[in-house]
């Protein structure tokens, strides 16, 4: 009998940090399609203390995940404001995953967080070393200074830690009497505030606050500006300089092939259908050299592949994250193209050019994922946020005769990769039972998420899981790049909140 009860603790435990893994992959506290943000928030920090209290080594393994930056900066907050929580052996890897997860964060999310523990009042010796860490591999607190300038100065505070440089030092607390700074940004920074010329060798976001101080025609400012924008820059304020008459602010293709697959497949759905069409060659050919790059050595090895994308009107997304759903299926569709040998394509709308997705119309799912059974696949993705309603739990059905009498012996590889955060359900909408579901954030990340998913059938033994969060961990730990091969370099500036 305790056999029996310790075993069922330990499915309980699974299925809660599987749960938990979902929800810091999708969630950002922001609104949904289906729920507000106050809703989203309230879900997420529920989650999170209850996480921290039962599940404390998981939960910070979690950090070596692909969860989002959002979730990363929240575990790392209560981490460390719960220090005295923990054993000398979980301050030792916290510290380490902490370090790591910090050198891949946007450097403003960084500087945030650290304002939000000099708000809290946490400044205990393990804190002070991380920031000091983390600023001592910086790789420019010069720029750092000009563009993070009120973050380096409560981080510097905080931490009572000296500037890296004497002069950042004085630009950062006594400004003012310095007559010129050595440091060429600083120093341009100091002129920009009467000589407008001098704001054009700042980082475009510094530059634009002085050039409304100055009143600088909005045209004038992306022309001469341009030389400083970082890739990210120039593909976010392309279409609006070409509404303001300035056409040198322009990615060209190899540019925008060079971007994170997700982040060009945001870009290209923010296009009027008709830019598009006239881009088509460009647009498509950036798609699929971003796809085979998050490929990488599995391109082509998938076998027979299909996939059923969602693009109802659900996937509009919200404010917040305006065709974020969409985007991400638009991404997973050229991932999916390069990853299989032979490749089926079917989107809820029955609409067959990709490049032109929008938002429409009911969802679906049952009609499309018959369709797709149909061409006999290897393996049957299913990118959608779960809300099957044409008509209401057709997939759910076709799943479960699928699953249950026609392959019982799992001939078909069945995943679901939901992007949208179910607040009201603490995780992400699942189809059935019977079929493992994942959340997705970015399409980069599926061939992970589809590996993890298989945690995700019901049957999950939590000593494999957490062996399997132990391996994710070292290598994490070892490796050069995130988990999801995503960084933000200094001078980038994302554009959503990730």
């Amino acid at each position: 009998m305790g056999g029996d009860v310790d075993g069922y603790g330990d499915l309980i435990a699974a299925e809660d940090v599987l749960l938990f893994v979902n929800a810091a992959i999708t969630a950002t506290g922001q609104r949904e399609f289906h729920a507000g943000a106050a809703e989203q928030q309230l879900s997420l920090s529920f989650l999170h203390a209850y996480m921290l209290g039962n599940y404390r080594e998981p939960y910070a393994a979690a950090l070596a995940l692909d969860i989002n930056d959002h979730n990363a900066a929240l575990i790392i907050r209560g981490l460390l404001e719960s220090a005295a929580e923990a054993t000398a052996e979980q301050r030792r890897t916290e510290g380490r995953l902490i370090a790591r997860r910090l050198a891949l964060l946007p450097p403003q999310r960084v500087y945030r967080l650290f304002g939000e523990l000099r708000r809290a009042k946490v400044n205990n010796r393990r804190t002070r070393a991380i920031l000091r860490e983390w600023l001592a591999a910086r790789p420019d607190q010069t720029l750092d200074a000009v563009k993070y300038r009120a973050g380096l100065k409560q981080a510097l505070r905080h931490a009572h830690l000296p500037a890296a440089a004497a002069e950042t030092g004085a630009f950062l607390f006594g400004p003012a009497a310095r007559g010129r700074f050595e440091a060429p940004l600083l120093d341009a920074w100091r002129r920009a505030h009467y000589q407008q010329s001098a704001l054009y060798e700042l980082p475009y976001t510094v530059a634009e606050g002085f050039a409304r101080t100055h009143r600088i025609p909005r045209a004038t400012f992306l022309e001469r500006i341009t030389p400083q924008l970082t890739r990210l820059e120039r593909l976010r304020l392309q279409e609006s300089a070409r509404g303001a008459g300035v056409d040198s602010v322009r990615a060209d293709a190899v540019e925008l092939g060079r971007m994170p697959l997700t982040r060009l497949a945001s870009y290209v759905l923010g296009l009027a259908p008709a830019d598009r069409l006239a881009r088509r060659t460009e647009l498509t050919a950036a798609l699929r050299t971003a796809a085979r790059r998050a490929a990488g050595a599995e391109a082509g090895q998938w076998g027979r592949v299909a996939a059923v994308l969602d693009d109802s009107f659900s996937s509009s997304g919200s404010g917040a994250k305006r065709r974020r759903p969409l985007a991400v299926a638009l991404a997973c569709h050229f991932l999916l193209e390069a990853l299989a040998g032979r490749y089926t394509g079917l989107w809820t709308s029955g609409r067959t050019d990709a490049l032109l997705a929008r938002p429409t119309g009911p969802t679906p799912l049952g009609r499309r994922i018959l369709d797709a059974l149909d061409t006999a696949p290897d393996r049957l993705l299913i990118v959608s946020d779960g809300w099957d309603n044409a008509p209401p739990g057709l997939a759910a059905e076709v799943l479960r005769v699928w699953r249950t009498r026609l392959d019982p012996d799992h001939r078909t590889s069945i995943v679901h990769l939901n992007p949208v955060y179910d607040a009201e359900g603490f995780d992400v909408r699942r189809l059935a039972p019977t079929v493992p579901t994942a959340g997705l954030r970015d399409a980069e990340d599926l061939p992970a998420l589809v590996e993890f998913a298989r945690f995700a059938e019901g049957r999950t033994d939590l000593t494999e899981l957490t062996a399997h969060l132990a391996a994710r961990t070292a290598r994490f730990l070892a490796g050069p790049g995130s988990p999801a091969g995503r960084t933000t370099g200094a001078n980038s500036e994302p554009g959503e909140d990730t």
